[in-house]
């Protein structure tokens, strides 16, 4: 039951958590850029250099996931509560 109320209380304060998840991402972009916290002299590719390149992709790929399995879910696996009855 304390997972329902934290749940709820969450989309209560929806704009707030965007808010604070975006802050967190900002927040990564800053430490990944500043030298001496993060070591990238064993970086495989030139991207990897970049500043917050592994914070921005891992969004981006989250994102991704989210909107790609909402459309496979409305495509044809959700179905209404009277998909039986038909």
């Amino acid at each position: 039951m304390m997972l329902v109320r934290w749940i709820e209380w969450l989309r209560a304060h929806l704009r707030a958590v965007v808010r604070v998840g975006y802050g967190v991402l900002a927040l990564l972009v800053v430490a990944d850029a500043l030298p001496w916290l993060v070591d990238k002299s064993h970086a495989h590719t030139a991207a990897e250099r970049l500043p917050g390149f592994w914070s921005v992709f891992g969004f981006a790929a989250c994102t991704i996931i989210i909107f790609l399995s909402k459309w496979y879910g409305h495509a044809g696996i959700m179905r209404g509560e009277d998909y039986y009855d038909e």
